[in-house]
Parts: C-alpha cells; sequence; structure tokens
C-alpha cells in the first residue's frame, strides 16, 4: 500500500500547514466505555440504512447494517464484507469499531490483521514518546498524528520500546525493578506485560512481524549477557534462544532475509567498540560469526562511546543500510564482500541541533531519518525520508512536529 501512495505523498504534506492537528485513533473509539444497553440502541437506531421500498409499510427495511454475527454488511455477505474492510487504512479501523458490536468484534479479535497479513497488506505506523508517559502513533502514508492513551504509572523510567505485530512494547524501570508495559492497538489499552526469562537493559532489539528478538544486554548485577530471548505477539510469552557467541552490550540489531542480526555493541571485557556481527538462523536456532559488521569507529561528535551505535541500522528490501555520525553519511553493507560502500549525506532540513536528536530507521520501502533542529527559535523534530532506489539518497522533508 506504501508504494501506491508514495508518489502523492509528499504533495499532500506540503499543502498542510498545521501539522499539529491530532486524530482520534483506533484507542479512542474502541475504549469508549459505553453501556451495553446503550450500544444496543446505537445499534438499532444509527446504523440501519433507510433504504425502504414505498409499498413496505411494515418499515422494515430491504437493505441495511446488521449486527448479527454471520453478516456485516447486509447483502453482501460476511466474506465480501471483510473482503471491502480489508482495503481501508487502519487509521479508519477506530469508525469502523464503533459500527456496532459485530464490527468492533472483528478489529478487537485481531481477525482483520491476520487477513491482511495473509494477503500481505501492510501499513507502517511511527511510535514517538515526547514524554515518558505519552506516546503517540504517526501515520506516514496519512501524515497523521494520533494519541495514545497514557501510560498509568508513576515514577517510570524508559529505556527501551519495541512494535511487535498489533503491539508496543516499552521497556523501562520502575522504583529500580525492571517493568514491561504493553500496549495493544486492538483495545487501545496499556497492560503490564511478562518480564523476561532475564531482566536486562542495554541490550539489541528488533522484530519481524509478530515476533520480536532483543539479544545481550546487562543484567540488574551489571554482568554483560551473551543470552538473547524471542516474543510472540500471538502468545505474549518470552522463549529463551540460544546463546550468541560473544557477550555484548549497547549493541544494534534487524531483521535481514529472514534473520535477525546483533551488530557491534561492546565486549564483556572490551573498551571498545566490536567489529564483528551475528546472524542468527530462524530455522536451524544457531548463530554465526559475521566479520566487518561494524565497521564505523568514529566518535559521532565527540559521544561517548557507549552512543555510538544506537540506531545506527536499518534494513529496506533486505539491503542494511548505516548511518555513520561522525561523516555524516549513508552507506550499505555489501554482503557478498562484508564490506560498506558510501552511497550519500545525512538529509540538510533546518538547522541542526546536537547528535542526541538524530534516529535512523526504515519504515516500508523508505529509510527515515530523525534530527532535531531549531526553526524561528522553536524547537522541532524533524523527520526526512527516501524512497529507496539504485541511486543516491534524495531526502524528502516528512513532517516536523514541535519539540
Amino acid at each position: 500500500m506504501m508504494d501506491n501512495q508514495s508518489n502523492n505523498h509528499h504533495s499532500e504534506i506540503e499543502g498542510k500547514k498545521d501539522m499539529s492537528i491530532k486524530y482520534r485513533s483506533v484507542a479512542n473509539y474502541l475504549s469508549e466505555d459505553v453501556e451495553e444497553k446503550d450500544m444496543e440502541e446505537k445499534e438499532k437506531n444509527n446504523f440501519i440504512l433507510h433504504a425502504r421500498s414505498k409499498n413496505n409499510m411494515s418499515g422494515k427495511s430491504h437493505v441495511g447494517v446488521t449486527h448479527k454475527s454471520s453478516f456485516l454488511i447486509q447483502g453482501l455477505g460476511r466474506d465480501i464484507s471483510i473482503h471491502c474492510l480489508l482495503k481501508l487504512s487502519r487509521s479508519d479501523y477506530g469508525s469502523i469499531a464503533a459500527l456496532n458490536k459485530s464490527f468492533r468484534s472483528l478489529i478487537k479479535t485481531g481477525e482483520l490483521y491476520k487477513l491482511r497479513g495473509k494477503m500481505d497488506i501492510l501499513e507502517h505506523w511511527i511510535y514517538f514518546s515526547f514524554e515518558v508517559l505519552q506516546w503517540e502513533a504517526f501515520d506516514p502514508n496519512r501524515n497523521r498524528w494520533m494519541d495514545l492513551p497514557k501510560i498509568n504509572s508513576k515514577k517510570l523510567q524508559v529505556f527501551g520500546s519495541l512494535a511487535v505485530g498489533t503491539e508496543l512494547l516499552v521497556f523501562g524501570t520502575k522504583l529500580m525493578d525492571l517493568i514491561i508495559y504493553k500496549y495493544s492497538l486492538l483495545t487501545n489499552t496499556w497492560s503490564v506485560g511478562k518480564m523476561l526469562h532475564t531482566p536486562r537493559r542495554m541490550f539489541g532489539y528488533a522484530s519481524l512481524g509478530e515476533i520480536g528478538i532483543i539479544a545481550g544486554g546487562v543484567d540488574e548485577g551489571g554482568k554483560t549477557l551473551s543470552s538473547a530471548e524471542l516474543y510472540n505477539s500471538n502468545t505474549g510469552k518470552w522463549e529463551t534462544l540460544p546463546k550468541m557467541n560473544t557477550a555484548r552490550k549497547m549493541c544494534s540489531s534487524v531483521f535481514m532475509d529472514g534473520k535477525f542480526y546483533v551488530m557491534g555493541g561492546i565486549g564483556a571485557y572490551h573498551k571498545t567498540h566490536l567489529t564483528c556481527g551475528e546472524e542468527f538462523d530462524m530455522k536451524t536456532k544457531e548463530w554465526r560469526v559475521i566479520d566487518n559488521m561494524f565497521p564505523i569507529q568514529n566518535a559521532m561528535f565527540g559521544a561517548p562511546i557507549i552512543f555510538r551505535s544506537f540506531h545506527s541500522y536499518a534494513v529496506v528490501k533486505n539491503v542494511l543500510y548505516a548511518a555513520d555520525y561522525a561523516q555524516q553519511k549513508i552507506k550499505k553493507f555489501d554482503k557478498d564482500n562484508h564490506s560498506w560502500v558510501t552511497i550519500g549525506i545525512f538529509p540538510n532540513h533546518g538547522t541542526p541541533m546536537d547528535v542526541w536528536g538524530l534516529s535512523f530507521h526504515s519504515c516500508g520501502d523508505r529509510l527515515l531519518f530523525f534530527g532535531g533542529c531549531n526553526i524561528n527559535g522553536k524547537n522541532m523534530i524533524e523527520i526526512s525520508y527516501w524512497i529507496v532506489d539504485e541511486g543516491a539518497p534524495y531526502w524528502k522533508l516528512l513532517t516536523r512536529k514541535k519539540s
């Protein structure tokens, strides 16, 4: 879906002056606290299409939306109704869920999402946290910012997040104890997720569909780890994986060609970055060491070494890209020769602030570059994008938001 909309995307953004307009997300509709009796009245009164024949004196509708589970749109049948709904953007699912119990159930059970996955209908959203307890979602196709409900917690410190399937996992500490909060896109609610088998921080992490993997990091005693765990959003459970060949913390991770990769980081007895990476084969459950997967040794603008690898990698169309913050260049990994090739430079929009706001990610067929800038005395978060092709990176401004 992103391919079909990408050509019109930039022009639509440029025509909008107020980038701070808020839209109600699935959340706001799914979390409505409406009594069942009131909802039944809504279904009876608001969602019957009044297509009645002149001779129909009984007042019964010939065509309409019904709340029976076997139908969604009367006259079309359930299968055709669902096929029509699959074509809609998931940012419309809040409105769909507000229609009646049948539509609401279709969203909340995840049935529609599973069918979209089988048909390779994909939409990519970006989750942001501008405050510790407040998260927002951004739909790059429709240029929509959507508020998520606040996390109901006090004294929470966040150190990581991972979007997996229809969930957002937020890793943090609460009163010195590690905790995972889980946001469900289906119900628009936060809950406390299941803890890792080995609680940790400073780990590498990445997701692919309904699974996510975290690797390395340090445990609660400060020991550098070689262990890894897999999360399945369908079951909500963590599974312990075989250990890596090398313990490492502050590493970066990606999925590529269906395999999980860990790159860089600092070893248990090292003061400099590891240059090797490791590949985890999902089928054989084995790790393989790969040399030269972290060749970027320069400090980025003098930042401490522990920050140099964060968000440096992104994969688009199974090609690995890296952001070299020191040289402000974009590089591509040559799988055959295990080497890096410079293909372009960072985007240049606004006036850059400092390195701490920089981040580099993939989103469908795009590379996204996040940075802070100052425009007319106002601090802004700025996102630039490049639709990856064979040429040099050509960055366009996706959106800005006051920071």
